[in-house]
């Protein structure tokens, strides 16, 4: 079925320190470009060249501009290299990138419309630039043959017809257009899959606020496909720590927002006690991930199993209830004393049915649940066997590279 990703992050020159004291340089938007569009630009604030036209599995690529903004910004190395430019701190945050996972039941033309409408839709037509490319995914690198994605690169200044606006639109950085933005995403999903015919929907809501939903609509199937641990994203840094055989390394640290406390002492940061809350690699952890939701649906349909015998009990003794009055009605004065009894069975008999009919349509809810459960249970040993696959593929392919090691 069809999986909703949306991930959003800014590409940044401010370079961050690793909690081994290495030191993660910052973010350069051409290179970025270059590498997510698999082609070749310049960066005109250090004269570099990022050339990226060898790589696999970039399957269409595009830059859009809002009517009436300039023509040159259509170029790649022309919109980037002024990026680089007119950001002249170190620290300076060059663009603004979306990630987005495209349905796999989509054809490529499909696919292509799904974002090209999107990003028209909520980024150019609000005055950004929105340099997009559609990845396919590579098998023989070991990607997963469903993972199609998009990677967006948005403008942090409006478009104008002289160029790039010299003041940043700080609207564009609320956390409440991000949540729009999540929710569109998944309409445009759904739209699209409705569109082509395709029984697959996606939701970017969380699992938990799924079940609730199910829950309160009493779909007690679908409540079940959704009683799981939401699965964690194993992004390229913890690929390449595995694949260099490096365990994670983790310290005390202070993290969050400045507390100021009180009588007189200075501000203060909570601080999180990370080798306590570590769980090894982020492969590792998603191993342990599906291997514990495996674990849960398998007790899980041995309840439905026990359950579903308890039921089966009960319908075959309201049969023989239903039996015995309808032996009643047609043999005659025999089964009848009096009136007041016979209204009684009367009764009786009614509510045998409603039970009868109660315990079939339960019946056929376990029965979906069931038939679910073995489908999810298939895919999660499925899944299983899929990280094992993963894990072996990524031996170290060049040994003696740089010591430094990243946190992931």
């Amino acid at each position: 079925m069809a999986i909703y990703h949306f991930s959003a992050q800014i590409l940044s020159r401010r370079s961050r320190t690793n909690p081994d004291g290495s030191v993660r340089p910052g973010s350069k938007a051409a290179a970025a470009a270059a590498y997510r569009s698999g082609s070749q630009v310049r960066d005109y604030r250090t004269g570099e060249i990022h050339d990226y036209s060898r790589r696999k599995g970039v399957a269409h690529s595009e830059i859009m501009i809002p009517t009436g903004a300039a023509s040159w910004l259509e170029d790649r190395e022309l919109l980037w290299g002024t990026v680089e430019r007119m950001e002249t701190r170190k620290d300076a945050q060059l663009a603004r990138e979306f990630n987005m996972a495209l349905p796999y039941e989509l054809d490529p033309n499909q696919r292509l419309d799904l974002v090209r409408s999107f990003v028209q839709r909520q980024f150019v037509n609000r005055g950004m630039v929105a340099d997009l490319a559609l990845h396919d995914p590579v098998p023989e690198d070991g990607q997963n043959a469903r993972n199609f994605h998009a990677h967006v690169m948005l403008s942090l200044r409006k478009a104008t017809p002289d160029g790039l606006h010299p003041v940043k639109t700080r609207e564009w950085n609320s956390k409440e257009l991000l949540n729009v933005w999540r929710a569109e995403w998944a309409l445009a999903c759904n739209t699209a899959l409705e569109r082509a015919g395709k029984r697959g929907r996606v939701d970017h809501r969380t699992l938990e606020a799924q079940r609730d939903e199910a829950v309160r609509q009493k779909d007690h199937v679908r409540a079940a496909e959704l009683n799981r641990i939401p699965e964690i994203h194993v992004g390229p840094r913890a690929r390449q720590a595995v694949r260099h055989q490096r365990s994670p390394v983790s310290k005390a640290r202070e993290v969050g927002a400045v507390r100021v406390r009180s009588q007189g002492k200075a501000p203060a940061r909570r601080r999180r006690d990370y080798p306590a809350r570590d769980y090894g690699s982020r492969l590792n952890w998603l191993e342990r991930i599906v291997s514990a939701n495996n674990d849960k649906l398998r007790r899980d349909l041995e309840a439905i199993h026990r359950r579903f015998d308890r039921y089966e009990r009960k319908i075959d003794y309201w049969e023989r209830r239903i039996a015995y009055w309808t032996e009643g009605q047609i043999r005659g004065k025999h089964f009848r004393y009096d009136r007041w009894q016979e209204a009684e069975r009367r009764k009786k008999a009614e509510h045998a049915k409603r039970r009868f009919q109660q315990l079939v349509r339960m019946m056929k809810t376990l029965e979906d649940m069931m038939r679910l459960g073995g489908l999810q249970r298939e895919r999660g040993l499925v899944r299983i066997r899929e990280l094992e696959g993963w894990v072996r593929r990524v031996e170290p392919r060049k040994r003696g590279r740089s010591s430094g090691r990243r946190r992931y």
